[in-house]
């Protein structure tokens, strides 16, 4: 069985910078036409000029022949200022902004601690200038248990935000919980969006203990319940528009998982597509596994759609146990496991 399909983009993604960069972007220009970039880097993303310079160390690491195109993005912090939203836009590279509580996950510690009281001129600037805000949704109070950080997030931040400023647009990114489906689905169309990530759909919070602890299948937000990612499956396979691919593909160096206070995130980019057709054909709908990919993302962002195809191909393939680079070694998702659908490039 073959599938063509327009080339997907990636609207959840993490490049590193230096030789992670240089490892792994490759990997994402081989099978994306586009990626919103993350900008939680050591120091952050937070203005323009440095998104820039950002993108042209991108562009130096993936292979000339590619026409792959990094969408950036800046970092909040509880100091960016309306007149920043305002060059952001005008530069015609920056295409949202993304919210980190601060302590949410990896490198958030510069991000927003009260979004309202610091940040909301720089919110009402976004809609005046049509940039999305991206939001990491998760609390970072230690009271809440962490596997009810995304459903208090909406009951705090989201609901809220949506009311106050329904003309701004909100990328719920990586989401994890039915409240989540539920919340996006509650909103009206074109204004709040998700992305979703292979693990999610993919995996439940058994992944991470069975056998043992297992430190590649930690990621932020944490894995779930099996009705969450029962949930999320039957959401994105709907042919609802309001879902769309983002990866969150996060690659650390291997020692800095294995070991005593383990890093979170999992490398997906090298298996998404091989992973997303699984799931959309498990559930009997490869007719929409088009519009998550390649359609809805460029729709809700309001960017063309890719011109150039790519094929699904029905074949089954090994995942490498690891993925070797001169400073250590990347563990990719489902290592070392055969899955049944190949991205091939045409």
């Amino acid at each position: 069985m073959e599938l063509t399909i327009t080339k997907p983009d990636d609207f959840h993604l993490h490049l590193r910078d230096g030789a992670l960069l240089e490892a792994v972007a490759p990997h994402s220009a081989k099978h994306f036409g586009r990626a919103i970039i993350m900008p939680n880097l050591k120091p952050p993303i937070t203005t323009t000029s440095s998104a820039i310079s950002y993108r042209e160390s991108i562009l130096k690491a993936i292979p000339k022949t590619s026409n792959f195109n990094p969408l950036m993005t800046l970092y909040l912090t509880d100091t960016t200022t309306p007149h920043e939203i305002q060059i952001a836009k005008k530069s015609g590279f920056v295409y949202g902004i993304k919210l980190y509580p601060a302590g949410a996950t990896t490198n958030s510690q510069d991000g927003v601690t009260d979004l309202f009281g610091n940040c909301y001129s720089v919110l009402e600037e976004m809609v005046e200038q049509g940039l999305p805000l991206l939001v990491h949704g998760e609390v970072t109070n230690p009271e809440v248990d962490v596997f009810d950080r995304e459903k208090v997030f909406i009951e705090t931040i989201l609901e809220p935000l949506v009311q106050r400023l329904p003309q701004l647009k909100v990328v719920m990114e990586h989401i994890t919980t039915m409240d989540a489906v539920k919340f996006v689905e509650s909103c009206k169309e074109g204004y709040v969006a998700a992305t979703v990530t292979p693990q999610h759909i993919l995996l439940n919070r058994n992944a991470l203990f069975q056998g043992g602890l297992q430190p590649h299948n930690y990621c932020l937000p944490v894995l779930k319940r099996e009705i969450h990612r029962q949930a999320i499956v039957s959401a994105i396979t709907s042919g609802s528009k309001r879902f769309f691919l983002g990866t969150d593909s996060a690659p650390h160096d291997r020692r800095n998982k294995e070991c005593a206070c383990g890093c979170a995130g999992i490398y997906n980019s090298p298996v998404a597509l091989s992973l997303y057709a699984k799931v959309f054909e498990e559930a009997g709908a490869l007719n929409n596994l088009e519009a998550f990919t390649s359609f809805n993302g460029p729709d809700f962002y309001g960017i063309p759609r890719n011109k150039s195809k790519i094929k699904l191909r029905k074949s089954p393939w090994k995942v490498p146990e690891c993925l070797s680079f001169p400073f250590g070694d990347i563990i990719p998702m489902f290592a070392g496991e055969t899955l049944d659908w190949e991205a091939l490039p045409i």
